[in-house]
C-alpha cells in the first residue's frame, strides 16, 4: 500500500510506504541486484513499480505481496519474486 504525502510524518501502517521512500532503492532478486526503482505508478488495480534494469531496461512489477517479497527502507533494497520472463525473456 502507499500512501500520498509529504516526508514530514511517517506512515503509521506495517506495510505503507511514500512513493518517495521506494524510488531509488535497489531490487533484489535471488539476493542479486537486478536493477533498482525509477518511480511508481498508480493504476485501479493496482500500483506498479517501475524497475529500471541494468541492461537500461524498464520492467513494471505489480506492487503485491505475490511479486515483493519484502521492502527494506534501512537497507535500501526490496526483494521480488517475480514469474519467468518479466525480467527474461523465455526461450523455447
Amino acid at each position: 500500500m502507499l500512501v500520498h504525502q509529504d516526508l514530514d510524518e511517517l506512515p503509521t501502517e506495517p506495510d505503507a510506504w511514500y512513493d518517495q521512500q521506494l524510488v531509488g532503492l535497489n531490487v533484489l532478486r535471488d539476493g542479486v541486484e537486478i536493477g533498482s526503482i525509477l518511480r511508481v505508478e498508480h493504476y485501479p488495480a493496482q500500483d506498479m513499480l517501475i524497475v529500471g534494469t541494468k541492461d537500461d531496461k524498464e520492467v513494471m512489477v505489480p506492487f503485491v505481496k505475490a511479486f515483493v517479497s519484502k521492502v527494506d527502507i534501512e537497507a535500501k533494497t526490496i526483494t521480488v519474486t517475480p514469474p519467468a520472463g518479466l525480467f527474461e525473456e523465455i526461450e523455447d
